[in-house]
């Protein structure tokens, strides 16, 4: 009965623990659901994560990173809440203990989130006491459950009714927990959806498009990445693991700080300026050579300079906040964003739609040639003129440099590293780019010979990619191909290797491949 009792011990725990997020979840329905417990915990991670485990996560698990990191987040929920009826069956009140504080960190999560206050955590609250409640009730039947069992055989009547209070309370506890927690997370989720809202909106032509892509833009060759990224292969990396819900008819940009004339600008106002139609690759600074963190999309938007000269920046301002919904702040250039040959676009389309929900709808920064840890920010609400000196953004603080330029960097897509190609004429091809600046050639090695030039195919310009590719006589073997591009301004990207942290990763893309 010992090793049952146990058993029974970690579940009265686990369903204690689903008490309080189901309990959380329904007072959230009232309370808002930015007031959700579920999220916050992850994203309060995330926030407290050192500058290296945020690398390792992407490196490990890509844009799937987020889905990982609430995995593991679930299966220390799990190891916790088994261990809080373990040690309440054992050595009560030490369970409770466990209880309590595990969800006084989710109440310190849910109340330091942007436009939290202190009433943020009452659902969480009363999660927790629900929690205790429930784990206190059911410890206590299992005790007497475990006691009667072990009396002498006359009590056995007694042992199975004991058995049946337990069970039975564990039962309707465990389903109330799940059909409620299932039943308040589907409405939270419901109350967050601006997919309606989105559908809805019709974007105005631009009144400056982009120039058209040309034909030779896109080699087709089979296994290499498109000029023009679809949106739902766009990479996604930021630190919101609930998409922000922001209808259109709610946002709002400010401009504040070190300003003469502080401006408010609604949605409808934005879509009414004279917009512009830019193509622009976007990286992460988080991509490591040869990654896919990077993406090339045409988008719609009014430039960001315009904004700040009606807000005239003061003298001594060099740098400019941009804040999003979820609290996330990225720290760019004043003169930057000033800079009338570069573009910067409060961008609301993106390839030919309204922004996707999780690409920043209703309106995102895009600024050419930055990361975008220090440009990209989505659903940016405000925009706050200040100093280097004086400000951060979110990632500088965690180990990443302030400034984010993208470093000249190339990339072989065809053939795939540990492929097998026939001997003889092999397209090897891939994307370089060396955004605001151009490529103005890409060059192939073969087993650390002599360099040779690839064939640069059509671009709409230097803010974006191009693709490359080069026709190798490839003899029967095994061999190493690298690659290495220069931008226009005669600088060769360097073969140093460095990690991504603090500004980007560096180094040629290599890959092996055996040819027979």
């Amino acid at each position: 009965m010992r090793r049952t009792a146990h058993v029974w011990a970690a579940v009265t725990g686990l369903i204690s623990a689903a008490a309080v997020l189901a309990a959380a979840e329904i007072i959230a329905i009232f309370a808002g659901a930015a007031t959700s417990p579920v999220f916050a915990v992850g994203s309060l991670a995330i926030d407290l994560a050192p500058p290296g485990v945020k690398s390792f996560m992407i490196a490990v698990f890509g844009t799937g990173d987020k889905a990982a990191l609430l995995v593991i987040l679930g299966i220390l929920v799990v190891a916790l809440a088994a261990l809080a009826g373990i040690l309440e069956y054992r050595r009560p009140p030490f369970g409770l203990v466990v209880l309590v504080l595990v969800s006084g960190i989710a109440v310190l999560a849910v109340t330091t989130r942007a436009g939290a206050s202190g009433l943020s955590g009452i659902p969480t609250v009363v999660g927790m006491i629900v929690g205790v409640l429930v784990l206190r009730m059911l410890a206590r039947r299992l005790r007497a459950w475990t006691a009667s069992a072990a009396e002498p055989v006359p009590l056995g009547a007694q042992t199975g009714l004991d058995r049946r209070r337990f069970l039975t309370a564990a039962g309707i506890t465990a389903l109330v927990a799940a059909f409620g927690g299932v039943i308040a997370r589907a409405m939270n989720a419901a109350a967050n959806a601006v997919s309606a809202a989105r559908d809805a909106v019709v974007l105005p032509a631009a009144a400056t498009p982009a120039p058209a892509v040309p034909a030779s833009a896109d080699l087709g060759l089979e296994g290499l990445t498109p000029y023009i990224t679809p949106n739902e292969d766009f990479y996604r990396i930021d630190t919101a693991l609930q998409v922000p819900a922001l209808a259109t008819d709610n946002w709002k940009l400010r401009v504040t700080g070190l300003v003469d004339q502080p401006v408010e600008i609604g949605w409808d106002e934005l879509l009414a300026l004279p917009l512009e139609e830019h193509v622009v690759t976007l990286a992460c600074v988080s991509n490591e050579v040869g990654g896919d963190l990077i993406g090339n999309a045409v988008w719609l938007g009014y430039p960001i300079r315009e904004i700040l000269k009606k807000a005239a920046p003061q003298a001594g301002a060099d740098m400019v906040l941009s804040v999003s919904t979820d609290g996330f702040t990225a720290g760019t250039p004043l003169e930057a964003l000033q800079d009338e040959g570069r573009v910067a676009l409060l961008a609301v389309g993106m390839n030919g739609q309204p922004l996707p929900v999780e690409h920043g709808f209703p309106v995102r920064m895009v600024v050419a040639g930055l990361y975008g840890y220090v440009s990209a920010t989505k659903w940016v609400t405000e925009l706050r003129v200040t100093r280097f000196a004086d400000a951060e953004g979110y990632w500088t603080p965690r180990g990443w440099s302030a400034l984010g330029p993208i470093k000249t960097e190339s990339r072989i897509d065809v053939p795939r590293a540990g492929a097998t190609v026939a001997a003889g004429k092999v397209a090897v091809a891939g994307v370089a780019w060396a955004q605001h600046t151009g490529v103005s050639k890409v060059e192939v090695q073969v087993d650390g010979g002599d360099w040779a030039e690839a064939r640069l195919a059509g671009t709409t310009g230097v803010d974006t990619w191009v693709q490359w590719v080069y026709e190798w006589d490839a003899p029967a073997g095994q061999h190493t191909l690298a690659v290495r591009a220069t931008d226009a301004s005669g600088a060769t990207q360097t073969d140093v290797q460095a990690p991504p942290a603090p500004d980007g990763a560096s180094g040629w893309d290599t890959v092996r491949v055996t040819v027979s």
